[in-house]
């Protein structure tokens, strides 16, 4: 899908056709679609290919008239009622007259982009534009890292009661997603980096600050991963320990209860052999050993098991 927009009287604005100065928003384009960027629009054939392979990873490159930026964007999505984060590259090429963003899929930044999120957006200052746009992708990171870290401390109330390996999959799972923020973030840095030193677009005077903003940003998402990741590691390890505890302590309490459970077994079957002269046989008195023996080593193995905890 192919989408135009420009900023009218303050407000981004959705063109039927497009302007000179508007942003050009492509999403999950079809062949046809790639053929009109490519004949119409002339953007470089290999430009709007790497826009849209999956594994290309976050870099700078310029030809001829055209910037490529490809940056990873922050993506969530629920499978089995479990949180899933994952990285995805967004395409980003600035010519002399339009800013084309290119996605293989729905992406939530450009959702946010085209219903107004960000204020004081100008689509006829590109550089700027797609300063305000970097800024929101890495405000995106931060933001589901967030919701890691709630995750996380859900998981970690849990952790008492631990018995199963859900709980322990979700948190692998956490940290599998902590990787590829890790990875995306620090390839994001080099390329802002890159954008930094003015030598792939112009860089105005009133966006320099924006830019270091991004960046400045976009450390601090480098370190709340960090953080996170280190905390997960510890939560694993924890996991393991209390799910090896909890399942002691059931196993403690099943031999307790065969330990118990075999003192009347035992009793019940000297007298039930048919054995001659035993004592009183004919009264309560087998039962009256057998509870008084299952109490005694009950007892017993409780007050063990308290001094023990003490």
């Amino acid at each position: 899908m192919i989408a135009y927009y420009k900023t009218i009287d303050s407000k981004l604005t959705k063109l039927d056709a497009p302007e000179y100065g508007c942003w050009i928003s492509v999403v999950a384009p079809t062949a046809q679609e790639v053929a009109i960027l490519i004949e119409e629009f002339g953007l470089d054939r290999d430009f709007v290919r790497s826009s849209l392979d999956e594994e290309e990873s976050s870099r700078v490159e310029r030809e001829g008239s055209q910037t490529l930026i490809i940056v990873d964007t922050a993506v969530m999505a629920r499978e089995n009622d479990t949180d899933l984060f994952y990285t995805m590259p967004l395409g980003i090429i600035i010519n002399e007259q339009y800013v084309f963003t290119i996605s293989l899929r729905d992406n939530t930044i450009i959702e946010a982009v085209s219903s107004g999120s960000i204020r004081n957006l100008q689509t006829m200052h590109r550089t700027r534009f797609v300063f305000q746009m970097l800024m929101r992708i890495t405000a995106g990171f931060v933001q589901y890292l967030k919701q890691i870290d709630k995750i996380s401390q859900h998981i970690e109330r849990q952790l008492s009661k631990a018995m199963k390996n859900q709980e322990l999959v979700q948190i692998l799972s956490l940290e599998k997603s902590l990787v590829y923020f890790s990875n995306s973030l620090k390839a994001n840095h080099i390329t802002l980096e890159k954008l930094l030193r003015g030598r792939f677009v112009k860089i105005y005077d009133e966006d320099q600050d924006l830019l270091e903003d991004v960046l400045i940003e976009l450390k601090q998402a480098i370190e709340m991963t960090k953080i996170y990741t280190g905390i997960l590691s510890v939560m694993v390890d924890a996991f393991a320990s209390v799910i090896a505890n909890n399942q002691n302590t059931v196993m403690w309490k099943l031999t307790v209860i065969t330990i118990v459970m075999a003192i009347p077994t035992m009793v019940f079957s000297f007298y039930g052999m048919n054995t001659a002269n035993l004592p009183v046989a004919d009264t309560w008195f087998p039962t009256v050993v057998a509870v008084a023996g299952t109490a005694a080593v009950a007892f017993a193995l409780l007050y063990n098991k308290r001094n023990r905890d003490k």
